[in-house]
C-alpha cells in the first residue's frame, strides 16, 4: 500500500491549477511508509484524492504528480502511453529531425528530458524519483520510433548537471546500453552541424532556438551581422546561410569557437562567417569604442539567474548588455535579444530592455516576440516550463 500525503488547508494550489508540484511547505502529513523516490498518493485536507506522484524529503519539491488518478499504477502500459503521446505532439508540431521529444513536467514524465539527435537519443534525469523509470522510458521510445520507422543506434545519458544535487542525487554520464560515436550530424533550417552529445553543453546542442534563429534568416540576408555568445555558432551559421554579406561570432569558450568553424567549413560558409574566442562583455565596449556598427546585432546569453534570490544582479547583467549591444546596431539596424531564464519572465525581461534602450539613447520598433521552440511545451499551470523569451527589434537612433 502506497503512503499518504495530505496537504495543509489552503495549500496546492499550482496542482489545483494543472501543476505537478508540490513543495515541502505545502505538506501536513505523510501517511505509511516509504523511501525516497517511491510513488505515493496525495489528497487533499479533507481526504479528496489528488492523484500520484513520486516524493524525496531530499527536495524542496517535495512530490512530482506523475498522474491524477490514485488508481493509476505508474507501470509499463502507463509510461508508453506518456512516450506515445509526447511522440505524437512532436510529430504534429515540429520538424523531427532533431528535436525535444521529451520535456518533464510539459509532457507530464516530470525530472526527465530526452533530445533525439538524427538516430541518438540524449537522456537527463534531474528527479530522484525519475531514476527508477529512465531505462524503461528510453526502451520505450526506441520502440515507438521504430513504429515509425525510425531506427535509434544509440542512447547517451547526460544525467551530469548541478539541479540533481538538490535531489541527493550524484552525476551521472555515460552509455545507456552499446557504446557508439557520439558525434552526431545534424541539419537544422538547412545548417549542418557537428553535435558532440557527451561533451557539449547540456544534452549536445541547444535545440529550443530552431525557429527563432529561422526567424533571423529573413532578416539577415545582405547584412553585416555580430552574433554575441555564439556558442557552436548557430545564428551565425544561419545568417550566412540566409546570404549575410559578414558575420562575426563571439564566444568566451575556445572549445565553442572550434565547434563553430568546423561548422562554418561543414557548411561551405567560412568566407563569410568567422568567430572569434572573446568575452562579449569585455569585447562589445571595445567594439563601440572602435566606432564598429552592424546592421544585425544578436544576443544570446547564457542564463544569467537561476535562482530568485539571484534575479536582482541578472537584471543588471541583462541591462548591461542589452545597452552595450543597442550601441552597435547602425542606424534601422535589427536587434535581436533573448533570455532563457524561467526566473526573468516576460515583463521583467520587457522592462529591463527598455531601460538598456533608453540608457543608450536608441528607439526600438518591435518585429516580432518569440519563444522557445514548440518541442518545448509551455505548460502553463506549469510555470518553470516557460524560460525562453526572444525579441526582434528595428532599432532607430534618437533624434
Amino acid at each position: 500500500m502506497s503512503a499518504i500525503v495530505t496537504l495543509k488547508k489552503g495549500e496546492g494550489r499550482a496542482l489545483k491549477a494543472g501543476g505537478l508540484w508540490i513543495f515541502d511547505n505545502e505538506i501536513d502529513t505523510v501517511t505509511g511508509s516509504f523511501q525516497n523516490g517511491e510513488i505515493v498518493i496525495v489528497h487533499d485536507f479533507d481526504g479528496y484524492p489528488m492523484g500520484r506522484g513520486f516524493l524525496n524529503v531530499h527536495s524542496k519539491i517535495r512530490i512530482r504528480m506523475m498522474t491524477r488518478r490514485t488508481d493509476q499504477e505508474i507501470d509499463e502500459a502507463f509510461l508508453r502511453m506518456r512516450v506515445q503521446r509526447a511522440w505524437d505532439y512532436r510529430k504534429a508540431t515540429v520538424d523531427t529531425a532533431s528535436c525535444r521529444v521529451i520535456f518533464g513536467e510539459a509532457d507530464f514524465l516530470p525530472g526527465l528530458v530526452v533530445d533525439k539527435y538524427e538516430d541518438v537519443l540524449v537522456v537527463q534525469c534531474l528527479a530522484l524519483g525519475m531514476e527508477q523509470f529512465k531505462i524503461t522510458i528510453a526502451a520505450l521510445l526506441k520502440e515507438v520510433l521504430a513504429a515509425d520507422g525510425i531506427r535509434i543506434r544509440g542512447v547517451y545519458e547526460r544525467s551530469d548537471a548541478n539541479e540533481r544535487k538538490k535531489e541527493g542525487l550524484p552525476k551521472v554520464k555515460g552509455f545507456i546500453g552499446g557504446e557508439f560515436d557520439t558525434s552526431v550530424e545534424i541539419t537544422e533550417n538547412g545548417v549542418h552541424y557537428l553535435v558532440d552529445v557527451a561533451n557539449g553543453q547540456k544534452t549536445g546542442f541547444f535545440l529550443d532556438q530552431k525557429y527563432n534563429r529561422l526567424a533571423m534568416q529573413r532578416i539577415c540576408k545582405g547584412r553585416r551581422v555580430l552574433d554575441c555568445f555564439t556558442h557552436m555558432g548557430t545564428f551565425a551559421l544561419n545568417a550566412g546561410l540566409a546570404g549575410a554579406a559578414d558575420v562575426t561570432g563571439l564566444d568566451v569558450s575556445q572549445f565553442a569557437i572550434d565547434q563553430a568553424e568546423e561548422n562554418a567549413r561543414r557548411n561551405g560558409l567560412s568566407e563569410r562567417v568567422h568567430f572569434r574566442c572573446a568575452d562579449v562583455f569585455d569585447e562589445l565596449p571595445k567594439l563601440a569604442a572602435a566606432g564598429e556598427r552592424y546592421d544585425v546585432v544578436i544576443l544570446d546569453p547564457p542564463a544569467f539567474t537561476k535562482s530568485r534570490e539571484a534575479t536582482k544582479n541578472a537584471i543588471r547583467g541583462y541591462r548591461e548588455i542589452n545597452r552595450e549591444g543597442l550601441l552597435l546596431v547602425a542606424d534601422g539596424g535589427f536587434f535581436a535579444t533573448c533570455s532563457c531564464s524561467h526566473f526573468m519572465t516576460q515583463e521583467l525581461f520587457a522592462k529591463t530592455i527598455r531601460e538598456a534602450a533608453r540608457a543608450a539613447h536608441r528607439r526600438l520598433r518591435q518585429v516580432e516576440f518569440r519563444t522557445q521552440s514548440p518541442d518545448h511545451p509551455i505548460l502553463w499551470a506549469a510555470g518553470e516550463s516557460y524560460y525562453l523569451k526572444f525579441y526582434i527589434f528595428e532599432v532607430c537612433n534618437e533624434r
